[in-house]
């Protein structure tokens, strides 16, 4: 049973609605399984060269060693005879999620149960809670 890539590959038809860096692109984590697929992204198609976005240095060398078996792997499932050469590229490292901060101010409002609790000296204390119990409502 041939592969859909290769089914694909040989229709006219298909050719205006999948391009070849679309098969490739499908095809890649099939090619070199999960654990390499998750640490790659943006595969891409220039000319006979196959450019893939890794996520540092180290693995960019342990892939490049491994080359010649990815590609022969994508022209096997893909059925681009045309693919020459695999580029390992660094990619843009991505931000992780972070959690939102506040600003914490010096005298928090929302945080405590009394601003009054916020005045160091106990005199002024007691005249800013009395004062607040004469003002008006």
């Amino acid at each position: 049973m041939e592969r859909a890539a290769r089914v694909f590959q040989k229709n006219k038809l298909s050719k205006n609605l999948l391009t070849d860096e679309a098969i490739v692109r499908a095809a890649w984590p099939a090619a070199v399984g999960k654990s390499i697929a998750s640490h790659t992204s943006r595969v891409r198609l220039a000319r006979t060269c196959l450019v893939i976005e890794v996520e540092d240095a180290i693995w960019q060398r342990q892939l490049r060693g491994l080359s010649q078996q990815i590609l022969d792997r994508v022209r096997k499932l893909t059925g681009l005879s045309s693919l020459a050469d695999v580029e390992f590229r660094i990619g843009v490292p991505r931000r992780q999620p972070q959690r939102a901060e506040t600003l914490q101010s010096d005298f928090p409002l929302a945080s405590a149960g009394d601003e009054a609790d916020q005045i160091q000296d106990p005199v002024l204390k007691k005249v800013y809670r009395l004062s607040r119990r004469k003002a008006p409502a």
